[in-house]
């Protein structure tokens, strides 16, 4: 309640009716909403009392300082006995009103902080649950779901309860109380004047609504096109959107389209400003017009006899009458606000009662338990089939079988969409196969807890992450209490601690956004350092190096290597060349293990890892100038190379070249095979 002003609205206020109704029909139906939402208050259902009480005295106490005014006027003022001023009963009645203001005001204060803080209190449990339970879902949910669409229930719907639980429950109340007592002080204070306001008081409602309805459209309109500011804005002023409009020189493309929304926008703020002048104009006049009617009645009836009829009468009939019409018009947008505020409840609650597809077995345990040694992968014909495929399309992966026992290098190499990368995200129950078995530590994964599994797998992907922070925040990302020794030793077994080290700030540099500060070289060693820093026992590589040039995934891999020493390794790669030295190499093709060994007893079996091979091999243009290509990356790019210092790894550090490796090993080059394609010429 607004203390001694009357009641307040509801909220959403400034809303287009029309689209908010439309989108509440959107909402989905939630068996006993009502009671689910009514138990979010349960932990501050003394707050809600008190603040209910001070809603209804607060309401109360409004309509009382216009009986006082009747009192100052015709017993004070103007005695009706005809007397002089009493100015002792003047003080009295004049403190009392002062005093109601001051009460009324203290009421509205600590009205006001109970509902902020009931509402937020509300709001903020609510936010931190559906986040909690969004971190719960499996891997699946948010590849098939907007990343906007889930922002979109944590922010606006979860910010728009806000609203409800801060206003629209007090304010229903708190109208309610405001309109009764008005109308029971009015008939107090002459129910024939009463009859009069009650009789003009629907043109008034009428008219308002008009204009709230005209306003509130061209607001519909303005948040739109702020929406549309902001979406330009993150798109064009982000790093990405920055890089792109800088490459094809669109800077003045995009200012001017920013331009274009901007005026658009000035223009519906004055539109606002002005839309329903003349309506405001005719409420004026109505609402100026009630107090000269009951005048104009008064003067009859006084003039006629009818009745006694005192200044102090009228004085507080058309005070008491003024506050009427906001509380009105208060409950007369009950019902949207009730159906919008379901609606918000409804769209969050259904993300909660979302049951994630992967979850722990009621008497899971944890991997120390397992029967099987530490780093045990384990694949027994596995079937999988993702959640959105076509009911008609293959598996992804059909029956795929092996075993990586601990400390063993495998790869994987095949085709893309052969089910490479659906094995890594298999391995730890990222997500859930549909046939067949996946164990881990000679367990299987659905009888072990997945923090337990999580907690022995690291994992380097392509696409690295880094948090908009320093490299020592990135980094403790991983083992929160990493001491400095243990970062620098991650860092150095990684090939990138003297790079950091030269940085000014060094550990405290920070990475910019998606760690766009740094070169992908720089991105993915710092990520490597992070799993270092975790040391868990199984790694997965996932085409860790394939978005990196030359230089950078020849240091990069060295630091791979030095990561995979005595851990259980799963590599998915395009490039063979870094597979080479794996322990045991499948190869994939639609979702089956075709081909299994080593790289050089699959070469010697020439099947499709030795046609794969022999097609990277002439994409390199190698066929028949492997010698000066071997030259080129061992010998003339010696200079260079060391030239780069900066961005490679120590001179003592391990690793081969792995092109003059691959160029050596294919025997396939050694038959000649006849080639009619034409490759520029090297000058």
């Amino acid at each position: 309640m607004g203390g001694m002003g009357g009641g307040r609205g509801g909220g959403f206020r400034g809303v287009d009716e029309a689209a908010q109704r439309r989108l509440n029909a959107e909402a989905p139906r939630i068996n006993g909403l009502g009671a689910r939402v009514v138990v979010l208050f349960r932990p501050y259902r003394w707050r809600i009392a008190l603040t209910g009480v001070l809603v209804v005295v607060g309401a109360a106490i409004a309509v009382v300082p216009p009986l006082l005014v009747q009192r100052i006027f015709d017993d004070a003022l103007f005695p009706v006995d005809g007397g002089g001023p009493q100015v002792q009963l003047l003080l009295w009645l004049v403190l009392a009103m002062i005093g109601l203001f001051l009460f009324s005001a203290a009421l509205g204060v600590a009205q006001t902080w109970l509902t902020s803080t009931v509402g937020n209190s509300v709001t903020g449990d609510l936010r931190v649950r559906l986040f909690e339970h969004l971190q719960a879902m499996e891997l699946g949910f948010f590849t098939r779901t907007k990343t906007g669409v889930i922002q979109s229930r944590l922010q606006n719907d979860v910010g728009g309860v806000s609203g409800v639980l801060t206003n629209t429950v007090t304010s229903i109340l708190g109208n309610v109380v405001t309109v009764i007592a008005s109308l029971v002080a009015m008939i107090l204070i002459d129910w024939r004047l009463t009859l009069i306001a009650v009789f003009l008081m629907p043109f008034l409602i009428v008219v308002q609504r008009r204009v709230g309805q005209v306003r509130a459209r061209i607001a519909g309109e303005t948040q739109e096109s702020l929406s549309e500011l902001t979406s330009i804005t993150q798109e064009t002023l982000s790093v990405s959107g920055m890089l792109l409009s800088k490459a094809f020189n669109r800077q003045r493309t995009e200012s001017e389209r920013y331009q274009a929304e901007n005026r658009n926008q000035v223009g519906l703020q004055v539109r606002r400003a002005m839309s329903g002048q003349g309506f405001f104009a005719v409420v004026q006049v109505l609402m100026a017009s009630v107090p000269a009617v009951i005048y104009l009645v008064a003067g009859y009836l006084i003039a006629g006899g009818a009745g006694a009829i005192t200044a102090g009468t009228i004085v507080a009939f058309t005070t008491v009458q003024a506050r009427l019409l906001q509380p009105l018009m208060g409950l007369m947008r009950v019902s949207l606000d009730l159906q919008t505020s379901s609606a918000l409840f409804a769209r969050i609650f259904e993300y909660l009662d979302l049951v994630p597809e992967i979850r722990d077995a009621s008497d899971a345990i944890d991997v120390a338990q397992a029967p099987g040694p530490r780093g045990r992968i384990e694949f027994d014909r596995v079937v999988f089939r993702y959640p959105d495929a076509a009911a008609d399309a293959r598996p992804t992966l059909q029956g795929v079988s092996f075993v990586a026992e601990p400390g063993q290098h495998v790869a994987f190499v095949g085709p893309s969409g052969a089910g490479k990368t659906t094995v890594l995200y298999l391995a730890p129950r990222l997500y859930e196969a549909h046939g067949g078995a996946v164990l881990f530590a000679g367990a299987d994964v659905r009888t072990l807890t997945q923090e337990s599994i999580i907690d022995q797998v690291g994992i380097v992907s392509q696409e690295t992450y880094l948090f908009h922070a320093t490299i020592r925040e990135n980094l403790l990302y991983a083992k929160p209490d990493a001491t400095e020794a243990e970062m620098i030793a991650a860092c150095t077994a990684a090939n990138i601690h003297h790079i950091i080290a030269g940085f000014d700030e060094g550990y405290d540099t920070i990475v910019g956004e998606r760690g766009y500060r740094l070169s992908g070289g720089e991105k993915q060693r710092i990520a490597i350092a992070r799993v270092l820093l975790k040391d868990p026992p199984v790694l997965l590589l996932d085409e860790a190096t394939s978005a990196l040039d030359t230089v950078s995934e020849r240091v990069v891999q060295e630091a791979l290597d030095e990561a995979a020493k005595g851990r259980t390794t799963l590599t998915i790669a395009h490039r063979l060349s870094t597979v080479m030295g794996a322990d045991v190499i499948h190869v994939l093709e639609a979702g089956q293990i075709v081909e299994s060994g080593t790289h050089a007893e699959l070469l010697a079996l020439g099947g499709l890892y030795a046609e794969l091979a022999a097609q990277q091999v002439a994409a390199s243009r190698v066929l028949d100038t492997e010698a000066e290509i071997e030259d080129e990356v061992t010998g003339g790019a010696e200079a260079a190379l060391a030239e780069r210092r900066a961005d490679r790894a120590p001179a003592d550090s391990a690793g081969e070249d792995a092109v003059a490796t691959l160029t050596a090993g294919v025997p396939l080059l050694d038959a000649r095979r006849d080639d009619d394609r034409v490759y520029p010429s090297e000058g």
